[in-house]
């Protein structure tokens, strides 16, 4: 089981016990007399008031925790890898640490899951015992000692020693009425804890360009992947808006502008304002002395200069937003500047502690393992981007109090970062043990000739060019496939921005983050294979199923809670497991921040759906009169020999249920409908939520 639902169980056990004890000690209360002594009457009422209080309230406090538990998915491989923990312990007492691999089977005929752990304990008997046991026989002692549980339905013993498992159908069926029932409620987490992530981070006076479409999206997704499993999650946007080339900007903003104090400057284009005021500081000597003086009356925060700096940053901000609102983005900014005032004390600290070296003027920080020190402070008495990154990294910990600390930046600034976080670990900021701190990586975008994207003219391509090329490519796929003649103008707008912005997102997230990818806009709206334009062309049919069935939640509730599924056919079986696999890989996800894995999972069940659908009809359609109805409903109920039979109705995810259906209850049972749709919309949900 996996740790967290493990901890929710000993909690519930501890305060089992606790309550076991109290009621003891009030019985013991209540018989106070009878030992003999005697205590003032009002004391012990007293303190039985107490008890019975704390009692009432752990009771209370149980039946959330139990009410919790049964309402959220459970995870199958945590709960085999619990039984087969057991059963290796009690086969191999001795053993420390025992190999656990406990995996999905890829073919049908070898179960639903495989126990590999054979394997391994071969290997440690022969090397720690000088024992020579064959997997097989390891394999045959660990399921006779497999403990009683409620998911395994039989174990086979396969080839060396693979121990294939069958998974109970009354167990599964049970999972998925639940499912139906409570929603697709992740396991719980415990303890809530606070989750920081930094991503995205543009540069004030750039415009953001194909570089920051990874992290903008990626870390937008794992945001939203921890706010699902129940984390609380702080979105931080650490913008570059401090540093000299303000200097450079602000003289320039004084030339053009000299009335900027009074009348706000119409900058159209911040990029191009950057790029003339960098000419004039590489080519003015006078300009770029000026730029200095500026950069120290900004920095002693002179009011005029704020103002001016103020300005800058405005009119970068607007142009990000228009980026983050296509792309449905939210952060809260915290920026250079916001650590400003906390650098002089990064720099007493680690002098405090011994850390700093003086190099040629400058503070630098050694840390082990790492050839290149950190410069915490230059020679001329400024800071660098090696001190604010110590500072962020101090307040995130230390103010912020986060248990999961992520980075969503590029794999070029892997050694510097993990620098930085081995100093903090080296002056005490947090234990890795207690507080992860975590670089996620990614590698760059490449154009379709496998290098660097970039424009035709050899530019970086404008992020906001790329999103309107998307537009516009959606487009013109929806009106190759004649959706403008069906749909509205405002339906139409719609499912471009659905289309283009989503295919762009899936695209990202569906590649492995720390490699390159390909960015394609012929590949991401393809509607065949691992795409979103496929998903999202799945969805659309599942939805549209629901509709021709006119069946609402409730009624799918209400069936689920009434009757027990049967998972007859292969297709049905194969997909009811599917779905069960989701807090399997939700949980993988959150441990290795692999987004690509999620995507996965949503392409194998959306084409394990399709395989359902192709060979079990859920609704049938009346070609003259229009009328729709579930499969097995439409039967002549008048007649004798229809008074019963099998009728066939989709389930959350696209399982059939086989009902036996009596001419008694005919009307109640044609509103339970096959039910796929809500539970496949219920992922599509997830899917959109990253």
């Amino acid at each position: 089981m996996e740790p967290r639902v493990a901890e929710a169980v000993a909690r519930l056990g501890r305060q089992e016990n606790e309550i076991k004890l109290l009621t003891a000690e009030i019985e013991r209360l209540k018989n106070f007399g009878c030992l003999g002594i005697s205590p003032s009457l009002e004391g012990l009422r007293d303190e039985n008031a107490k008890l019975k209080y704390r009692l009432n309230f752990l009771r209370k406090s149980l039946q959330e925790e139990r009410s919790k538990t049964a309402k959220s998915m459970i995870n199958i491989n945590s709960c085999l890898q619990e039984v087969f923990g057991a059963a290796i312990q009690a086969a191999y007492p001795d053993l420390e640490n025992p190999p656990l691999v406990v995996t999905p089977s890829q073919q049908p005929k070898f179960g639903d899951y495989q126990c590999n752990s054979a394997m391994g304990i071969t290997q440690i008997l022969l090397k720690t015992k000088e024992q020579k046991v064959s997997p097989r026989e390891i394999a045959e002692k660990i399921t006779k000692n497999i403990p009683a549980n409620e998911c395994i339905e039989k174990v086979e013993i396969a080839g060396p020693g693979f121990i294939n498992v069958h998974l109970r159908k009354d167990f599964v069926s049970k999972q998925l009425s639940s499912l139906l029932m409570n929603g697709v409620q992740p396991p719980a987490v415990g303890k809530r804890k606070k989750v920081v992530v930094d991503f995205s981070s543009p540069n004030i006076a750039k415009e953001m360009h194909v570089g920051h479409l990874r992290s903008t999206i990626i870390g937008e997704s794992m945001c939203r992947l921890f706010e699902f499993a129940g984390y609380d999650v702080l979105r931080l946007n650490h913008l570059g808006d401090w540093g000299t080339q303000f200097g450079m900007l602000i003289a320039h903003l004084q030339d053009k502008f000299p009335d900027y104090l009074t009348v706000s400057p119409p900058i159209g284009d911040l990029q191009a304002f950057y790029k003339e005021s960098k000419r004039r500081f590489d080519t003015e000597e006078e300009f770029k002395k000026r730029a200095y003086q500026c950069v120290v009356l900004l920095q002693s925060k002179n009011p005029d200069f704020i103002k001016a700096w103020e300005l800058i940053c405005d009119v970068s901000r607007k142009e990000f937003q228009k980026i983050y609102n296509c792309l449905d983005i939210t952060l809260i900014e915290r920026g250079e500047s916001f650590y400003q005032e906390m650098m002089k004390d990064i720099v007493k600290e680690f002098e405090d502690k011994g850390f700093v070296q003086v190099d040629d003027g400058r503070k630098i920080v050694f840390v082990p393992g790492f050839p290149v020190p950190l410069t915490i402070m230059k020679s001329d008495g400024g800071y660098t981007y090696d001190t604010s990154d110590l500072a962020a990294l101090r307040h995130r910990l230390r103010e912020e109090k986060a248990d999961i600390l992520i980075y969503v930046v590029d794999s070029g600034q892997s050694v510097h970062l993990q620098t930085v976080f081995a100093a903090g670990q080296m002056i005490g900021w947090y234990d890795p043990k207690v507080t992860r701190v975590t670089h996620a990586a990614f590698g760059v975008v490449l154009g379709e000739d496998k290098k660097k994207f970039k424009t035709r003219s050899g530019d970086t391509v404008r992020l906001i060019d790329l999103l309107e090329e998307g537009l516009k490519r959606a487009m013109d796929k929806l009106k190759d496939k004649e959706r403008d003649k069906v749909l509205t103008a405002e339906e139409l707008r719609a499912a471009q921005t659905s289309v283009a912005f989503g295919c762009i997102k899936y695209a990202d997230l569906s590649h492995n983050r720390l490699n390159d990818y390909v960015f394609s806009f012929d590949k991401m709206l393809d509607d065949r294979g691992n795409t979103a334009a496929y998903l999202l062309y799945a969805f659309t049919r599942i939805r549209a199923i629901a509709r021709l069935a006119n069946i609402d939640e409730e009624m799918l509730r209400k069936a689920a809670r009434e009757e027990v599924l049967i998972l007859d056919h292969e297709k049905e079986w194969k997909l009811g497991k599917c779905i069960l696999r989701f807090p399997e890989i939700l949980q993988k996800i959150l441990e290795d921040l692999l987004l690509h894995t999620l995507c996965d999972y949503l392409y194998e069940l959306a084409t394990t759906f399709t395989e359902f659908y192709d060979n079990c009809y859920c609704v049938e359609k009346d070609r003259q009169s229009g009328e729709c109805w579930p499969v097995g409903l439409h039967v002549p109920w008048h007649k004798p020999e229809h008074r019963q039979c099998t009728g066939c109705f989709l389930v959350p995810g696209g399982l059939v249920l086989h009902y036996q259906l009596l001419q008694s209850k005919c009307c109640q049972d044609g509103r339970r409908l096959a039910q796929l749709c809500h539970l496949l919309s219920m992922s599509r949900k997830v899917e959109q939520e990253l």
